[in-house]
């Protein structure tokens, strides 16, 4: 497309800045207006005052060209030249605005403009095509008749290999700045600490509990999400059919010399998991991963949970993450390309025709990214450089801003019911070793519903909005003789304590 108007541009003696110009004004217009449905007004007005003065523009530009094209009036085309294009671009291109135009000038012109726009009616079919041959849903999943995995360069195999084993290993070498990269967005991860205190109805002393029988029964309990109702029988679809467990062992990727020489392997990744259960290390972090993918994997809800008992205390860490459906142009993809391989000889050309005026501008910046890549590529000795952690990822890079309502609800079930089984797995353990249970029941109620816990308060407090409270000394006039009871957990999760003196709270 950029051959074609540096070509035509000397070849038509530059008549074709006359339809550059409006196609310029069009492509900013579009800029301008952003892609949101309804833009602000003070995106909106300048936005239709330069598409429509692009429009009008090009409009007479091509009735003027075609009547200078059959000879009708090539002094009309000169004088729209002068009045479109800026002096100080046709002096630098040596076209006159004064001399008239000649009808080969004119047919040149058109003829590149007819030669674009099936440049880009042809990047449109070829990009159908791919998607109704190599990207179809019946041949994308063909890894063996895929023509990429029958490359026999040694470079490209080693890197499929290396490709493949990090992204399907449960060892997971992390950027301290992104170590959950992939996962998607964190979705209310929440730390909960409670002390290990013996219960008072067991004679006997409590057992030591470690973080390996936690992770065990936590499992186990998980495990038994993928069972249907024995009523339903066979009729059960539900994606927690196919809940994914395993453990993951996260390592910082810094300081390794050598990306081959990462711990991948089945006997370092044992020795990781083993050493990492119990460690409840900083910087090496042992998950239990749990991962239930919706929606033909368009939504997919991961749970990691770690769990660690240090000095009398228990530490338990769930860090949810949520990957988020595609945009909405990636999943319109197949209907695009069905919709223009099906349209009319006519549908095809006003298609392409009304997407010619952007074409020389998304020519220019396709190239300009590509060679700012190439030369960065180049000079910036990538080649030789340490290994590094994941930075981005494709599929979050992908994904669109929000789910709908039904894909919200199911990710909601799935967060609720695998945090509802880990509590119950960590309060079992807890109680069939000898140890209280209620504190940490009344912690799980309180932090995994989102809400905030507030302990051993000294004076008073209010919540909500035009608070008033009034602190009355104790023995003054309607003062309360002895300090209230704490107050039951309220809907939203909050407890109140008052103890010192009184309070009246107006909310």
């Amino acid at each position: 497309i950029l051959g074609l108007w540096v070509v035509g541009l000397p070849v038509s003696r530059y008549v074709l800045i006359v339809f550059l110009v409006p196609y310029l004004v069009l492509t900013v217009a579009s800029w301008i207006r952003g892609p949101r449905e309804r833009p602000p007004w003070y995106r909106r007005l300048p936005a239709w005052v330069a598409y429509w003065w692009g429009l009008i523009t090009l409009a007479l530009s091509l009735i003027t060209m075609v009547q200078a094209a059959f000879g009708a009036d090539e002094g009309a085309l000169a004088g729209l030249m002068g009045a479109v294009v800026p002096d100080a671009v046709a002096g630098w291109t040596g076209a006159s605005s004064g001399a008239p135009v000649k009808a080969f000038h004119a047919w040149a012109a058109l003829v590149v403009l007819l030669a674009v726009a099936g440049c880009v009616a042809a990047q449109r079919g070829h990009f159908a095509g791919i998607l109704a041959r190599e990207l179809h849903p019946s041949h994308f999943g063909d890894m063996a008749g895929d023509p990429a995995e029958h490359f026999t360069g040694r470079r490209f195999q080693r890197l499929r290999q290396r490709i493949r084993v990090e992204q399907h290993s449960p060892l997971v070498m992390y950027q301290a700045a992104h170590p959950f990269c992939g996962a998607g967005q964190a979705h209310d991860t929440w730390t909960l600490a409670v002390e290990l205190r013996p219960d008072p109805d067991r004679t006997e002393p409590p057992l030591p509990v470690n973080n390996r029988v936690i992770l065990d029964k936590v499992d186990e309990l998980l495990a038994r999400l993928r069972l249907p109702s024995p009523h339903a029988g066979g009729m059960v679809r539900d994606r927690l059919r196919r809940l994914e467990l395993d453990e993951c062992v996260f390592l910082p990727v810094a300081g390794l010399p050598r990306r081959d020489l990462a711990p991948y392997d089945p006997e370092a990744f044992l020795v990781h998991r083993t050493e990492s259960v119990e460690e409840g290390g900083e910087s090496r972090r042992h998950f239990l991963r749990a991962r239930v993918a919706g929606w033909e994997e368009e939504v997919v809800t991961t749970v990691f949970v770690r769990v660690h008992t240090q000095g009398g205390m228990l530490m338990l860490e769930i860090a949810p993450h949520v990957l988020l459906p595609v945009r909405a142009d990636f999943q319109d993809v197949d209907r695009v390309a069905y919709q223009y391989r099906h349209n009319t000889p006519l549908g095809k050309a006003v298609w392409a025709l009304a997407r010619t005026p952007r074409s020389v501008v998304e020519a220019v910046l396709a190239l300009s990214r590509a060679a700012v890549m190439s030369w960065r590529m180049l000079t910036a000795g990538y080649g030789s450089a340490l290994p590094d952690g994941p930075a981005r990822s494709v599929r979050e890079l992908a994904s669109g801003d929000s789910a709908s309502l039904f894909q919200d609800m199911d990710v909601n079930r799935y967060l609720k019911s695998i945090q509802d089984r880990v509590a119950q797995g960590v309060r079992q353990v807890l109680k069939e070793a000898g140890y209280r249970t209620d504190e940490f029941a009344q912690k799980i109620v309180n932090v995994s519903g989102g809400s905030t816990l507030i302990e051993n308060v000294q004076g008073s407090f209010a919540v909500g909005d035009n608070n008033v409270i009034t602190h009355k000394a104790p023995g003054a006039p309607g003062a309360p003789s002895a300090p209230s009871a704490p107050s039951a957990p309220s809907a939203s999760g909050i407890s109140s304590t008052s103890t010192t003196g009184g309070a009246e709270e107006n909310g």
